[in-house]
């Protein structure tokens, strides 16, 4: 398999088979798990709609969420990045209903070493996921609700956003109780702090698709 640096993940991903083994194309409604820590890393994922929820759930029963993937990622790589077959690290959730096509992960580690462009074309997918990753991080070191809630829907804006004659509208039908899980917080208390943002004329909601009105005027004032 050729491979360009310029080809994207999903020519690349739809190639690797050669023609053998044709990735598996799956479907997950919302809430659906794809995969939980522990489970064997048998595959590698690429998300080509709606968007996916990853987290670590922790000892105590805590689940933190550090990435949601946009269509275009790759995800389920932590064996290839550190050259061990290892079981999966992270709770692997469809945020919305999703569609992903997979590859055993043997296939992709044979066409990293064939292919040395390939490697590029990897590393160019994941960078914007390990930004993501950061800024997740930040969002939850946030003690205070509202800053949280905040942080979030520009993380939505920048990765989800769609420009709109309102402002930038995240292009995902969103609940309360996902925004809620999403965050660390509860339904009752999302529900109010969007009201209040509402209510202040920054954001707008129409059919679960919220539209910030000014990010940058958003994130002066609350962050």
């Amino acid at each position: 398999m050729a491979v360009s640096s310029e080809q994207s993940l999903a020519t690349v991903f739809r190639q690797l088979s050669g023609g053998g083994f044709p990735p598996i194309v799956e479907t997950f409604e919302r809430g659906k798990t794809i995969f939980f820590p522990g489970d064997p890393a048998e595959r590698v994922y690429f998300l080509l709609k709606g968007a996916v929820k990853l987290s670590r759930v922790y000892e105590a029963g805590e689940e933190i969420t550090v990435a949601l993937l946009r269509e275009n990622t790759v995800f389920g790589v932590l064996s290839l990045l550190t050259g061990n077959r290892s079981d999966r690290f992270y709770h692997a959730v469809a945020f919305t209903p999703v569609e992903l096509l997979s590859v055993p992960i043997d296939q992709v580690e044979k066409a990293l070493k064939e292919e040395p462009d390939l490697v590029m074309v990897m590393l160019r997918g994941l960078s914007s996921r390990i930004l993501q990753t950061e800024m997740m991080i930040e969002t939850l070191a946030h003690r205070d609700m509202g800053s949280r809630l905040v942080s979030f829907l520009l993380i939505l804006c920048r990765d989800f956003g769609v420009p709109s004659p309102d402002g930038i509208t995240v292009d995902l039908k969103l609940s309360h109780q996902a925004i809620a899980e999403a965050i660390g917080s509860t339904r009752v208390t999302v529900t109010r702090l969007l009201g209040d943002l509402r209510d202040r004329e920054m954001i707008s909601i129409n059919k679960k698709k919220i539209t910030v009105h000014n990010p940058v005027s958003l994130s002066d004032q609350f962050t």
